[in-house]
């Protein structure tokens, strides 16, 4: 069984290993000069494999097609990755909130592993070699061209990724070539990215711990986070909002809203206890010199303005209402959005081959009976944790068992 795999990432390098093993002759091309480039920088340059959680825990990270992942979660687990890895001499370890990594915290002893092995196999590797085209006859894959030839198989993989970090290689070959041939493509967008709002640029290398970010559409709470939250220069980051970036990347953002509530802890009750305990302190100070103890001082220039109270003016002199509406500013900060960053600069991209045209118990096409895919090409996406890598193996591990079928 001759079967091409195209694209070198996670994905591919799981199908190859897959198919390679279980008996496929396999050819696996790559646009790079090397292996797993985009695998270097996952995780920050160590690379989250996967998640140590049950499937039904993984699946609730699952932002998009949670069921169409079932039949392949279940096939090859978060716990399947781990004993891979470990039984092919890659030592592991959980961190906080289940996230594996190496032991040595180096991304290239993930690729390693998959090198060994694709030798271990005699898998044939074509660097410097892009895909262009398919040729299709009779609702199969005739053939595929590529800028190193044209290659003939029984079975295609297509892994190529999706459009985020291009430098990678992963600048949405795939997509087009899927769709070349009839397959629907979803729309792909940013997903785990950063959040363009009018934040004020005094604001940006500012990270706030333990607020709850809100997003609100139409005056309604659409969606919250509760965790850590950095100003940018363009507007916010961190993780809560790469969180609720992949939940909001295909909204009309002109109706969209940030609201961060800065004291979660307390109810607007409290706050207001604690606001006029710390007044009693500063009664004669300048409202602009007695927000020390509540508030980071870059925020405080942010929080005077908005609050519309004089910063001149002696606490004091503060009233009752003007120090309601500086803890509803406090429980309510908002900002207005404006869309994601670019699509390159995201961590994942969402949207890809429509999961209705794919069997999702063997990642074969439906339109063309030796097309398969994996990894990010597929409209899938999770959240940040090792779930998107898992995503990769999962469906790989399904498309090269089944090609070598």
């Amino acid at each position: 069984m001759k079967v091409v795999i195209i694209g070198g990432g996670a994905a591919g390098l799981m199908s190859a290993t897959v198919a390679a093993k279980n008996g496929a002759d396999v050819t696996l091309i790559e646009k790079n000069e090397k292996l797993g480039k985009k695998i270097y920088i996952t995780g920050k340059g160590r690379c989250n494999v996967t998640n140590n959680c049950a499937v039904a825990e993984f699946l609730e990270n699952v932002v998009s097609n949670k069921k169409f992942l079932l039949s392949a979660l279940h096939t090859f687990s978060p716990s399947d990755t781990i004993n891979f890895f470990e039984t092919n001499g890659l030592k592991l370890k959980t961190e906080r909130g289940n996230r594996v990594f190496p032991s040595s915290d180096k991304a290239s002893d993930v690729t390693k592993v998959f090198e060994k092995l694709l030798k271990q196999y005699n898998v044939k590797i074509l660097y410097n070699c892009s895909a262009m085209d398919f040729e299709v006859e009779n609702s199969s894959v005739s053939a595929l061209n590529t800028t190193c030839g044209k290659l003939i198989a029984d079975k295609y993989i297509l892994c190529t990724g999706g459009k985020s970090y291009p430098t990678t290689g992963s600048t949405g070959d795939g997509f087009e070539i899927a769709d070349k041939i009839g397959h629907k493509i979803i729309k792909p967008v940013a997903g785990l990215i950063g959040l363009k709002a009018d934040t004020p640029k005094e604001l940006a290398g500012l990270t706030l711990k333990n607020v709850t970010v809100k997003i609100i559409e139409n005056g309604k709470v659409f969606e919250n986070e509760f965790g850590e939250l950095l100003f940018t220069h363009h507007g916010v980051s961190g993780p809560t909002i790469l969180t609720l970036s992949s939940k909001i990347n295909r909204k009309d953002f002109s109706k969209l809203k940030l609201s961060i509530d800065l004291k979660p802890a307390l109810s607007e009750k409290e706050l207001d206890l604690r606001i006029q305990r710390d007044f009693s302190q500063t009664l004669n100070k300048q409202f602009s010199n007695s927000l020390d103890k509540l508030l980071p001082r870059s925020l405080i220039s942010v929080i005077l303005k908005k609050s519309g109270i004089s910063p001149t003016i002696k606490v004091n002199q503060i009233t009752a209402e003007q120090r309601q509406k500086l803890v509803k500013l406090l429980k309510n900060l908002e900002f207005n959005l404006f869309g994601t960053e670019d699509i390159l600069e995201a961590i994942i991209t969402c949207g890809g081959i429509d999961v209705k045209e794919i069997n999702p118990t063997s990642m074969q096409s439906k339109k063309f009976s030796n097309l398969y895919f994996a990894g990010e090409i597929i409209d899938i996406d999770a959240l940040t944790g090792g779930f998107n890598l898992q995503v990769a193996f999962s469906t790989a591990y399904l498309a090269g068992r089944s090609c070598a079928e």
